[in-house]
């Protein structure tokens, strides 16, 4: 006969229930720790491995700032040194800019006193009375000092300076005109037979000079005043004839026809 089934009270069967309940929790509990402390170790790892990575690569950039201030400081210097080089380049550039400044105002002296002396020795293209000719540059001052003495009505210092003047440069292209106004600044004088004479030398050596024909009506002039009529009426009539038809000559007629 089968068994008979015993009652079972309501409590103990409420208390199975609860145990079957409680156990797969408490199996899920065991596992979940399991499962987590395994994460936790790999999370750890990464983050180990993390940090080594960043370990390096703040280490590494610490070298990279390193060697980049290393650098700037480099380049610091660098950019110093071309300043200072800069500096006394500019200062050799000033200094040499003195020194050919310096030199070209040397250059300039000399070149100003070279062409100086040249214009004291140079020969001058002179045109006067009709003629041209060279005269060295003294040879030209002598003659206008003459000249200016003559216009200030300084007649004896004029002749004085006249007749110095032809001994000095005795073939000088200045000596007709020298011997016409040395005469004319010795009849100013009244150095009468002088300028006779220094008239006549102008008339003799110059014959075709612009200045001749008036030198003869000078001589004439001269002659008059020392009395000397026949001469002076002989100088007049080889003006007349020699230079018909210059001023001179004209004047000379006149003076002739008083004289007769």
């Amino acid at each position: 006969m089968p068994t008979p089934i015993r009652s079972v009270s309501p409590a103990l069967v409420a208390l199975l229930l609860g145990a079957s309940a409680l156990w797969p929790l408490q199996a899920h509990a065991l596992f979940g720790d399991d499962e987590a402390r395994k994460a936790i170790i790999d999370l750890r790892q990464k983050v180990d491995a993390n940090r080594q990575v960043t370990d390096a690569a703040a280490a590494e950039a610490r070298e990279g700032q390193a060697v980049t201030r290393r650098s700037l400081l480099d380049l610091a210097n660098q950019l110093e040194q071309l300043r200072a080089e800069m500096a006394r380049l500019r200062g050799q550039n000033e200094q040499l800019a003195r020194e050919v400044s310096e030199l070209q105002r040397q250059q300039k002296d000399v070149q100003t006193g070279m062409d100086e002396r040249l214009r004291q020795v140079e020969p001058l293209r002179i045109t006067l009375d009709g003629l041209s000719f060279t005269a060295a540059p003294a040879e030209k001052r002598d003659f206008d000092a003459a000249m200016e003495m003559l216009r200030r009505s300084e007649f004896e210092a004029a002749a004085a300076a006249y007749a110095a003047f032809l001994r000095r440069y005795p073939d000088s292209g200045y000596t007709p005109s020298s011997l016409y106004w040395l005469g004319n600044a010795q009849y100013a004088s009244r150095a009468y037979k002088d300028a006779i004479e220094s008239h006549r030398r102008l008339v003799t050596q110059f014959p075709a000079h612009l200045r001749t024909p008036e030198a003869m009506l000078a001589m004439a002039n001269s002659q008059i005043e020392l009395k000397d009529v026949r001469t002076a009426r002989r100088t007049l009539e080889d003006l007349v004839k020699a230079h018909p038809n210059s001023e001179a000559a004209a004047a000379g007629r006149e003076r002739l026809a008083r004289l007769r």
